[in-house]
């Protein structure tokens, strides 16, 4: 017994260490890549202040000071919000203005960890690929325990975070971008919920829609900045004064610098929102629209505010700024029309509806995309009269929608009707065909033809000897047969009494295919016996003076049925002479006798 205890714990170890031999591949370097992720964000805040502080020539604290400062930093680029105590009114102050160039690093950093967990080797005998589910788990808790180090170490410091905000705005980034991360790690598989949509959404569909909503995102911060440059060179002396009213020496400069380019994304943002008509804020209560630009007094001298419109009404100069969604719309309305009708495939052509939708589609997913980015690029910078500063985010999106579908309608339908046109007269696609209204009468009659199904022709009417087949003989007729040259040696006159011996069971009537009764037969072997014409004639007259029995045929309808089994040939000279009164010429007649 002793023995047998050892043998099953050893047993239990190796399958243990088995076991955790092929999990521990999967997760411990998913946790692994989200702590050096963050790490890499948090390190390079930290260097970035670092410099700072030593090339300033009055810092206001130690290294320690600084470090705080980084942290504090790093948490402000995933939307926390910090808090000042240390201003001269005493009470603390809040700054939720999220620099989005800062925001682009943790995010590329997370997506690049999480897709890098679940990338398969591609050595054969590699370790097996990671399940999406282990890596975005263990990127996201490396992540996460990496920011919860530093919002701790942080706290201690000025400026110090909102625990509130910690605990929300860190697990949501790191949770999307590991989510796009393992989803593109894994091949851009489609999701589950595709095959719950409607037919119209699934497909092509959705990634035409989604691709029109970034293109026209994109067209509308473009020209967001192309709009901000254009304002600054305008104000330039106003933007060169900031900079020495702000600090003195190139150390201050250079952080005002670096400070002003990474809050260009946001500058750009409102600056479309500007061109979009709801405009942003400038303090509580005070708005910056094409229409009228309030701004608040006293506002810090900073760079970036220099752009501002002048306070007072708008000129045709800021309403020209409509451009900008003007050529949003229309791109992304060409966009949706080139996804429509494709010249790879011109026979898959969407339809005018459903290209509208996709455009709708896409509008909505331009909205909240817009509505997102412009939250992000506001918050506030103060209480009071700074407490809002940034475009509103509910206004933006909706106002983008708007812009889409009055402009991406018609170039939609417009183009796509162009390319259709092109098509057809390229010889690609058929050309349509002018439909004409027909009178009610005609229309009536086409549809009653066209429901009616096609009848086949009648039958071919039955021949009249076979509409008697069913009829049978008195006796059963023997094969007819092969027909031969008469021979003029065995009869002296020319063989015909001979012959007709020999074909005297058939009869007229078994040459003809024809049924024949015995008393027929009779009659022809007795004339057959005397060799005659004259006895041949009264046999058939007799014959003739009989009454047909009913269901016999008459002479009319053998005369106008033949058998089918009678081939058309030259009547031999033993046929003529046996032929019926009603086919053949009269035997007592001249010809006869002769």
């Amino acid at each position: 017994m002793a023995g047998v205890m050892p043998l099953t714990l050893r047993r239990m170890s190796s399958s243990l260490r088995s076991r955790m031999r092929d999990r521990s591949p999967g997760l411990g370097p998913a946790l692994a890549g989200g702590a050096l992720a963050a790490g890499l964000g948090l390190g390079a805040c930290a260097a970035l202040v670092m410099v700072l502080w030593v090339s300033s020539p009055y810092p206001d604290s130690g290294p320690g000071g600084a470090l705080h400062v980084a942290a504090a930093l790093w948490l402000l680029a995933h939307g926390v919000e910090l808090v000042r105590t240390e201003t001269l009114s005493g009470a603390p102050q809040p700054v939720g203005l999220t620099p989005l160039l800062l925001l682009a690093l943790p995010v590329w950093l997370v997506y690049r960890a999480a897709r890098d967990a679940t990338d398969a080797s591609d050595e054969p005998d590699g370790p097996p690929p990671v399940p999406a589910r282990t890596a975005w788990t263990g990127v996201v808790l490396g992540y996460l325990g990496v920011g919860a180090a530093a919002a701790l170490y942080a706290s201690g410091g000025e400026p110090r975070p909102e625990w509130t905000w910690v605990t929300v705005c860190l697990p949501l980034l790191a949770g999307g971008a590991a989510g796009v991360g393992v989803w593109a790690g894994a091949g851009r598989p489609h999701p589950p919920v595709s095959s719950r949509l409607p037919h119209w959404v699934r497909g092509d569909t959705l990634g035409t829609a989604a691709r029109a909503a970034g293109v026209a995102t994109a067209v509308l911060a473009g020209g967001g900045a192309l709009l901000l440059g254009a304002s600054l060179v305008w104000h330039g002396d106003t933007a060169r004064l900031a900079f020495t009213q702000l600090t003195q020496g190139w150390t201050g400069r250079l952080t005002v610098l670096l400070l002003a380019v990474t809050l260009v994304p946001n500058a750009a943002l409102w600056s479309a929102s500007y061109a979009l008509g709801p405009g942003f804020a400038l303090g509580a209560g005070h708005l910056v629209h094409p229409l009228a630009s309030d701004p608040a007094p006293l506002l810090p001298p900073f760079p970036l505010l220099a752009a501002v419109p002048d306070a007072g009404a708008g000129t045709p100069l800021n309403w020209a700024v409509a451009l900008v969604p003007m050529a949003a719309g229309v791109t992304a309305g060409w966009f949706v029309a080139a996804s429509a009708v494709r010249r790879a495939r011109p026979w898959l052509h969407w339809s005018a509806g459903r290209s509208v939708g996709v455009l709708t589609l896409a509008a909505l997913l331009c909205a909240l995309a817009l509505t997102l980015l412009a939250e992000l690029s506001g918050g506030p910078l103060g209480t009071s009269a700074l407490s809002r500063f940034g475009p509103v985010g509910w206004q933006t999106g909706p106002a983008a929608a708007l812009w889409l579908l009055l402009l991406g309608t018609p170039v939609t339908l417009t183009a796509r009707a162009w390319r259709l046109r092109g098509l057809r007269r390229g010889g690609v696609l058929p050309a349509r065909r002018a439909k004409k209204r027909p009178r009610p009468t005609t229309a009536r009659a086409s549809r009653a033809a066209e429901a009616s199904p096609q009848l086949p022709g009648p039958a071919p009417e039955p021949e009249r000897e076979d509409l008697y087949d069913f009829l049978e003989a008195d006796t059963p007729e023997p094969a007819a047969p092969a027909p031969r040259t008469p021979d003029r040696g065995e009869n002296g006159q020319r063989g015909e009494d001979g012959q007709r011996g020999e074909t005297g069971q058939r009869g007229d009537n078994g040459a003809r295919g024809e049924p024949a009764d015995r008393s027929d037969e009779g009659d022809r072997s007795e004339a057959g016996d005397h060799g005659g014409p004259g006895d041949r004639s009264e046999a058939d007259d007799q014959r003739e003076r009989e009454v047909p029995s009913p269901g016999d045929p008459t002479s009319s309808e053998r005369e106008e049925a033949p058998g089918p089994a009678a081939a058309p040939r030259a009547p031999e000279p033993a046929e003529a002479l046996s032929r019926t009164p009603e086919s053949g010429p009269d035997p007592a007649g001249p010809h006869a006798s002769a």
